[in-house]
């Protein structure tokens, strides 16, 4: 359809799209937030024992290379259709990249600034809070700004297979009756949601790591 008509659309319904766009949302920033969590960590236990990076991320290699469709219908039948399958979608979907970069930024301290905070005694404790995690957060944010685009991805997938609500769900209905203007919509929908998500990614980023050169 012309850009027209799909305008036409959207603002025909405009509370048709904000509500399946709110329900995605809610979805992705729900998952988002617990493979996150989740990735955390394990990276802090990751770098913590080494021994235990040696054979957990294998495994979580293993997660990432797995394709997320291949995954999702298992989810839809050991979960149902309500909302954790599609928060589970999300969280494995955005796991991997904060892993990863959490590992590195825990792990590349500076050498002499690791030599200072030994030579005052400090702990391990102090030297974890106060040198590692303010060196990762760089690293942190540059992981968030890849996962949280693809918690709106892993959204709408698991809405593909479970659910008949949020774009997702608005997407494969408008595609099986042929309604193209309602797919459009949808799409600029998820669009425009994944470039606000961005938007106040970089806002927080900018004033939580003022003091960073990156």
């Amino acid at each position: 359809p012309g850009p027209t008509t799909v305008f036409s659309r959207l603002s025909a319904d405009p509370m048709f799209f904000l509500t399946h766009g709110l329900i995605t949302l809610w979805e992705a920033i729900s998952g988002f937030i617990l493979g996150a969590s989740i990735a955390l960590w394990a990276a802090v236990i990751m770098v913590r024992y080494r021994f235990l990076e040696r054979i957990l991320l294998p495994v979580a290699v293993a997660i990432k290379v797995t394709p997320i469709v291949a995954v999702a219908p298992l989810f839809v039948i050991w979960f149902g259709f309500g909302m954790i399958p599609k928060v589970l979608i999300v969280g494995l979907i955005t796991f991997f990249p904060v892993l990863v970069n959490a590992i590195s930024g825990l792990k590349s301290v500076n050498s002499n600034t690791l030599d200072l905070f030994h030579s005052v005694n400090a702990s391990n404790k102090e030297i974890f809070i106060k040198l590692r995690i303010p060196n990762a957060m760089p690293y942190l944010f540059a992981a968030f700004r890849i996962s949280l685009p693809l918690s709106v991805i892993g959204a709408v997938i698991g809405e593909w297979f479970s659910g008949d609500k949020g774009l997702g769900s608005v997407i494969m209905i408008a595609h099986s009756n042929l309604n193209t203007p309602t797919l459009f919509g949808a799409i600029i929908i998820l669009c425009v949601t994944g470039v606000l998500l961005t938007v106040i990614l970089y806002y927080l980023e900018n004033k939580i790591l003022f003091w960073s050169d990156s």
